[in-house]
């Protein structure tokens, strides 16, 4: 049997697995693994489930190294996972027989693949963290925005007399103001330090 894996970083909002699996169809795969997780995450669900499901002679296909791993440490993991299971993996065009006597040379390009798929990310996360250094050295301010008495939206200012009166809730006026319970927790103390 020959099980497909895609897999993204980041959520379906921003990332989508889509091109995976029709790459992955177009090679005849039918049962596709999919989800987001990081590749260096070892509990990644949808993986452990395919691990489960594969027996001797099955094939694991991705479009990608990177996408069934960015740690060369995970990749030799498993490889050699994959020969005690004896199934194949296929990445594009290289095969890892690893049931029998492994091609010393496809073995070699996996796991140089490999190599390249772990400088990649440190790349990623290099760059993210410059950028957000290069951000806060220009002044830009990072994260949610402070909130003060000045920007608390104006409903809440409307009720918040009725409120300390005693005369609404906190239930109550956090429904009149559409707000969560939280945020209505977030707005009282903003108003307490004020």
């Amino acid at each position: 049997m020959v099980y497909g894996y895609a897999r993204c970083s980041t959520s379906e909002r921003q990332q989508d697995v889509e091109r995976q699996v029709e790459d992955l169809r177009r090679q005849g795969v039918a049962e596709i693994f999919q989800e987001y997780a990081k590749g260096t995450d070892l509990n990644r669900p949808q993986f452990i489930a395919l691990q489960e499901r594969i027996r001797p002679g099955d094939t694991i296909m991705a479009t990608e190294l990177s996408r069934l791993t960015r740690s060369v440490h995970q990749l030799c993991h498993l490889l050699e996972w994959a020969a005690n299971a004896g199934c194949i993996i296929k990445v594009g065009s290289l095969t890892v027989d690893a049931k029998e006597n492994p091609d010393p040379m496809i073995e070699g390009l996996v796991l140089l693949m490999g190599v390249f798929a772990q400088i990649e990310r440190s790349m990623i996360v290099q760059r993210v963290k410059s950028g957000i250094k290069h951000a806060k050295n220009k002044g830009t301010k990072l994260g949610r925005p402070r909130i003060s008495i000045s920007t608390l939206p104006q409903i809440f200012l409307d009720h918040y007399p009725n409120f300390v009166a005693g005369q609404l809730t906190k239930t109550k006026l956090a429904s009149l103001c559409n707000i969560s319970r939280p945020t209505l927790n977030r707005y009282l103390l903003i108003m307490a330090e004020g």
